[in-house]
């Protein structure tokens, strides 16, 4: 029972610490990159933009304070002046000093579909700026895809030049046997040891590419690669060849922006209609024969409904359309450029895609025969009808016949993940 426990307990810690698979890096790198957080400053933005274009509408409020002197004022006419003196009246007329201070209230009642406007511009510019980002993290998928595939590589070269070494070693025992029986001569020896050395060498630096390689990954995923071998993907299946890439996406985003600055122009040209009321405190006051008797100040108020309407944006209306068609017409090229270059690219991944599985087809029958060679090398060495270098030259040919079947295995892989990330599918 306790065994039992044991090997539960191992197994589970085995399989938490399984390596990350490509899905899992594309995701974490996805997660780790740092303009991931556009995305809440973006809707921040578009929340504060749109809110403003609704506050179009809530009573519009401003306070004022002023203190003038003027170098005339409105005065009684010199003979009605002289009838009032004459009764005891003093009429002292309008002070040249004056002060006012103003409250001013005005509500929109039909602004001509501004508001609407700015609002549909507002976010208009926040799904282009998406999915402008949403196209650099779709780019971070390809780096991501190339490290991890490239770790890959280097993991099967690895393993490849490990095999190799312990060919070598065997061979180097076997000639060091002989070599003690006379069979074979000290230089012999020394050429099967010079490869062996050689293959070592070769194995470190692979592992420290792979090493740096790693550290790069890590640093995209923000975490450390758990499993020394990253786990090789199943070989996809593409489902069809529609084109769904997010820069199409960004291409109408950006015509769906201009096609609002467009209604925003229009609606430029529109009457704007208003009520507003005002009222202040001050010296004159709206009753000039009050002001012109007493010099106190006085509360006053006008309310009233007011049309404004800016004629010169006829001006510009003309200009203003044409910079936006000449602005769409740069976005149907920069469209026609994208295309014409995926498609460049989709041809280029067939190709490759078409050359390596025909490399495939052969691999395995060129190593099986490279393989007889060399243990058909081996028993000739034995016998004394071939030298260490021949063998050598077998034991190279049958190690480059196996890197290069699984070279050509990782590759395919790679160029099938490549052909379905230009068609994101």
């Amino acid at each position: 029972m306790k065994r039992t426990f044991f090997i539960l307990i191992a197994l589970s810690v085995v399989l938490s610490a399984s390596g990350q698979s490509l899905d899992e890096c594309r995701r974490l790198a996805r997660e780790h990159y740092p303009e991931i957080r556009q995305y809440d400053l973006i809707s921040q933005t578009e929340q504060y933009n749109v809110s403003n274009a609704v506050r179009a509408w809530i009573p519009q409020v401003s306070l004022s304070a002023q203190a003038t002197y003027q170098s005339a004022t409105p005065t009684y006419p010199e003979a009605f002046s002289s009838i009032m003196q004459a009764n005891g009246i003093e009429m002292m007329g309008i002070r040249k000093d004056q002060y006012k201070v103003a409250i001013d209230v005005s509500q929109n009642i039909w602004d001509g579909g501004q508001s609407k406007a700015n609002k549909a511009i507002a976010e208009a510019e926040s799904a282009e700026l998406r999915s402008k980002v949403e196209v650099s993290l779709y780019d971070l998928q390809s780096r991501v895809d190339n490290l991890y595939f490239g770790i890959l590589l280097l993991d099967e070269r690895v393993t490849q030049t490990e095999s190799l070494i312990a060919v070598l070693e065997s061979n180097l025992k076997r000639m060091q046997s002989y070599n003690k029986n006379g069979v074979a001569r000290q230089a012999d020896v020394d050429a099967v040891e010079a490869e062996l050395l050689t293959a070592r060498q070769t194995l470190g630096q692979v592992e420290s590419s792979r090493v740096s390689y790693r550290r790069m990954l890590e640093v995209f995923i923000g975490q450390s690669l758990m499993a020394e071998n990253l786990e090789r993907p199943a070989m996809p299946s593409i489902s069809s060849r529609s084109l769904t890439r997010p820069e199409l996406a960004f291409f109408k985003a950006q015509e769906n922006k201009l096609e609002a600055q467009r209604k925003s122009i229009n609606v430029s040209l529109m009457p704007r209609f208003s009520a507003f009321a005002q009222g202040y405190y001050g010296y004159p006051g709206m009753d000039m024969f009050k002001s012109m008797v007493s010099s106190e100040w006085t509360l006053n108020a006008i309310v009233g409904v007011r049309m404004l309407w800016n004629i010169s944006a006829f001006n510009t209306k003309k200009n203003n359309l044409e910079k936006l068609n000449v602005a769409k017409k740069q976005i149907a090229v920069q469209r026609d450029i994208f295309l014409f270059n995926i498609q460049m690219q989709i041809s280029q991944d067939d190709g490759e895609i078409a050359r390596l599985q025909k490399a495939i087809e052969d691999d395995d029958r060129i190593v099986e025969l490279r393989r007889r060679v060399r243990m058909a090398a081996e028993s000739q060495l034995e016998n004394g009808v071939i030298d260490a270098t021949d063998l050598l030259r077998k034991i190279t040919d049958e190690t480059n016949a196996m890197l290069a079947r699984s070279t050509h295995e990782i590759e395919l892989l790679q160029a099938t993940y490549r052909l379905k990330t230009t068609l994101n599918q």
